[in-house]
C-alpha cells in the first residue's frame, strides 16, 4: 500500500514534470483514494478503461492521455462527463503523464522504441530541446526501406504505412511516438534516412518524397504502449503495489 500523495511526488520527480510546457495537465487529474493498493495503466482514460479500473478494484488509473487539453470545452458533460462521474463515484483516482513520458530517457515511449529497433548512438531530435521528445538513433547495419517496414510491423503487431522517399537504405532514424509526424521536417533537417511516428497526414506523403526521407506511420496507440507500463512497473518497484495494464486495440 502507498499514499497517493508520495506517488504524486516520486513521480514529478522522476519526470521532472515541472520542467515541461505541456498540452493538459500532468500528474493528478481526479482525485480518488488517499491509499493506493492497485494501479492499472492504460494508454487513454477511455470508459472501457475506468470500467477496466473498476472490475479490477483498482486505485489509481494511470494513463498517457487523460483530460482537459487545451482548447476542450471547459463543461463536464455528455462523453467525458460520464467518464468523470464514473471515476469519481468509484473513488479511483486518474493519473496522467504526457510529454514528460514521452519524452523520460528510461521510462519513456520513444527510449521503448530505441529498445525494440535496436537503435544506438541515441540523439535528440531537435538539438536544442533540453527534455527532447523526438529523439534520432541508427541502426547498426544499413537495410532497405521493404526489410525496416517488415520489422517494424513485427514489432508492433500491425500494419505499417511507408511512404517512401527515393534513397534506397536506411540507418539513421528519426523517431518520436504518437502525432508527430510534422517532425519529419526536423528529421530531414538532421539527414535521417527515415523518421517513425505513429499518425500520419495527407501533406507527409509529399513531405516525404520531397524531403527525401522515409515515413513509416506506426500507429499512435500502437507507438505509446510502452511508457505508462513501463511507469506503472517502476511504481510497483518502489512502492509495492500492485499494477496491471489494460490494453484496448486501437487501430489509429
Amino acid at each position: 500500500m502507498a499514499q497517493l500523495q508520495d506517488i504524486l511526488t516520486w513521480c514529478e520527480q522522476t519526470l521532472l514534470v515541472n520542467e515541461f510546457k505541456d498540452y493538459a495537465p500532468n500528474g493528478l487529474q481526479i482525485e480518488g483514494k488517499s491509499e493506493v493498493k492497485k494501479v492499472l495503466c492504460a494508454v487513454t482514460a477511455s470508459l472501457d478503461a475506468i470500467e477496466a479500473a473498476v472490475e479490477a478494484e483498482a486505485d489509481l488509473l494511470l494513463v498517457h492521455h487523460g483530460y482537459f487539453w487545451k482548447g476542450e470545452p471547459a463543461p463536464i458533460t455528455g462523453m467525458r462527463g460520464a467518464r468523470i462521474k464514473k471515476l469519481i463515484q468509484h473513488d479511483i483516482s486518474l493519473l496522467g503523464y504526457h510529454l514528460p513520458l514521452d519524452a523520460h530517457p528510461s521510462l519513456g515511449n520513444n527510449a521503448a522504441i530505441a529498445e525494440l529497433l535496436q537503435l544506438k548512438n541515441i540523439q535528440p531530435l531537435n538539438p536544442n530541446d533540453r527534455h527532447p521528445i523526438g529523439n534520432i538513433g541508427f541502426l547498426e547495419q544499413p537495410i532497405s526501406a521493404e526489410a525496416f517496414k517488415q520489422e517494424l510491423s513485427e514489432v508492433f503487431a500491425r500494419e505499417i504505412i511507408h511512404l517512401p522517399a527515393h534513397n534506397s537504405t536506411i540507418q539513421k532514424i528519426g523517431f518520436c511516438t504518437g502525432a508527430a509526424q510534422d517532425f519529419i521536417t526536423q528529421a530531414a533537417e538532421q539527414g535521417c534516412d527515415a523518421y517513425i511516428s505513429g499518425e500520419v497526414s495527407e501533406r507527409t506523403f509529399y513531405e516525404a518524397r520531397e524531403l527525401g526521407v522515409h515515413y513509416f506511420a506506426c500507429g499512435h496507440h500502437a507507438t505509446e504502449r510502452y511508457g505508462v507500463q513501463r511507469l506503472a512497473q517502476a511504481l510497483a518497484k518502489q512502492f509495492d503495489i500492485e499494477t496491471i495494464y489494460y490494453e484496448q486495440h486501437n487501430p489509429i
